[in-house]
């Protein structure tokens, strides 16, 4: 399904709407968009970043002034009933950990790219937990950066490894990484090693 979507997106926008669009879709996020960015679409870390991180959190302000009466909306419809409980029951598994914590709880639960994670959950949780929309608002958004560069940094370390070609900033990790597989290509290409 993801590759649909990114093939979708990348066949019909500019790369840099194609990023910002994926950056806002749920359980995709930055965490899709930024490695899309910058292995699959070659655009440049500086470009990928902010315009992921914009897209990402532009959908958060509206989830936590509206989820709670649209969720209430949805409980009233017969058709939409049992999404509005599937919204609940997820964010029900996931606020102990935010509860735990406050807004630590929630930077730490946004700021972990894993699947299950990220803005938009966290903005859920945030909303069904009646957190201040402020706090929520600004405890969300530095959890995404902190994400965000999470995912640029291995995205850079996945491309370099692809590639071998490293930016500036990693090239000391990128020589490392790349005697370790130059090694480990050639014992997989030495046909002097036998097996007894």
């Amino acid at each position: 399904m993801i590759e649909t979507i990114q093939t979708f997106f990348q066949e019909n926008f500019p790369p840099q709407l194609a990023v910002f669009f994926i950056s806002m879709i749920p359980l995709i996020e930055c965490r899709g968009a930024i490695p899309f960015g910058m292995v699959v679409l070659q655009m440049p870390m500086w470009e990928v970043l902010p315009i992921a991180i914009a897209g990402n959190i532009l959908p958060v302000p509206f989830i936590l002034l509206l989820i709670r009466p649209v969720i209430a909306w949805l409980k009233t419809t017969k058709l939409f009933h049992p999404l509005a409980e599937w919204i609940e029951r997820k964010a029900d598994k996931k606020k102990d950990q935010v509860l735990k914590y406050s807004k630590w709880g929630l930077f730490a639960f946004v700021a972990i790219p894993i699947p299950g994670t990220g803005a938009w959950t966290g903005a859920l949780i945030a909303a069904l937990l009646e957190m201040k929309v402020k706090s929520a608002f600004f405890t969300i958004l530095f959890g995404m950066i902190c994400a965000a560069l999470i995912m640029t940094l291995g995205s850079m370390i996945v491309d370099g490894l692809i590639s071998g070609q490293w930016p500036e900033e990693l090239q000391m990790l990128g020589d490392f990484l790349a005697g370790i597989r130059d090694y480990v290509m050639s014992l997989l290409s030495d046909h002097s090693v036998t097996v007894s």
